[in-house]
């Protein structure tokens, strides 16, 4: 059959088409909103914790509406863009800055706090704005926040975040296909910010943190969104730094980035930066391409 339109990588043919038309005959005073959970309790698409992909088909019922596939009802309500909106986190409340400067043996052990969704979240997202160079921007889609903490003193602050769609050099190091990477990409994760605290001087302690984090990742991961992880990634940019953390702490380098970042530049656009991974799991290759 026909495939008339794919979009986030599901396939709609004519008879999906027909199924969105009849759900929006027998519902005519319902919202856009309604009519997306309604078709996804129809098809059951689902989040890996259960949660409908609301988000995601009613992008898919815009995208048939303005093809001309189907004639959705009036928009009743444009919520605010909180993104848009949002200010920025304000300053740090009560943190220690005294100089810290020991031997890791001395302050283990070592506190991990997983703080998203948690009251500690603003701490967090008020440590990165103001000490980690890249500063704070708010993560889209699923992601996870970590604070380390030694003798009750903060250290350290762990951010990981949805995987990009495509990499050259870590796609060869998987080995999967394009349908799988849109599959399985899910089951990556990528450290969108490390800050160690500058008034911390504790040698070992970033690769350390690193180590600690990787082990329980997956696991805090099923937690809150029903799905482990397999791989994880990160980008270095070499004019900056030397990623001797995360070397020390085993990952691999697999290459480097195209410098065109996502868009669809043919030429470099930004520097160029190295890429590193690190397996979660000994069969990854396997549980990735399946």
């Amino acid at each position: 059959m026909e495939t008339l339109l794919t979009y986030r990588g599901r396939t709609v043919r004519a008879a999906d088409v027909e199924t969105i038309r009849s759900l929006i005959a027998e519902h005519p005073q319902a919202s856009r909103r309604e009519l997306s959970q309604r078709l996804c309790r129809a098809w059951n698409w689902v989040q890996p914790n259960g949660a409908l992909r609301d988000m995601v088909c009613r992008g898919l019922m815009l995208a048939l509406h303005r093809a001309g596939f189907i004639e959705l009802p009036p928009v009743r309500y444009r919520p605010p863009n909180p993104l848009a909106t949002r200010e920025r986190p304000g300053p740090a409340p009560e943190v220690d800055t005294t100089r810290l400067a020991v031997a890791l043996s001395g302050l283990r052990p070592l506190t991990l706090r997983q703080v998203r969704r948690t009251p500690e979240e603003g701490l967090f997202n008020s440590l990165v704005e103001h000490y980690h160079y890249l500063g704070y921007t708010q993560p889209v889609g699923e992601h996870l926040k970590y604070l380390v903490y030694g003798h009750g003193q903060v250290l350290a602050a762990l951010a990981w975040g949805s995987a990009s769609r495509a990499v050259g050099c870590r796609d060869c190091f998987i080995g999967w296909s394009a349908a799988a990477r849109r599959r399985n990409i899910g089951f990556l994760a990528y450290n969108t910010r490390f800050l160690v605290l500058p008034w911390v001087a504790v040698p070992h302690l970033a690769s350390h943190v690193l180590g600690a984090c990787a082990r329980r990742l997956s696991a805090d991961w099923q937690q809150l969104y029903g799905h482990p992880i397999h791989l994880l990634e990160t980008f270095v940019d070499p004019t900056r730094f030397r990623g001797t953390c995360y070397r020390a702490a085993n990952w691999q380098l697999l290459g480097h980035t195209t410098g065109r970042g996502p868009s669809k530049c043919k030429v470099p656009n930004r520097s160029q930066k190295e890429v590193l991974a690190l397996p979660l799991h000994r069969r990854f290759r396997a549980l990735l391409a399946a």
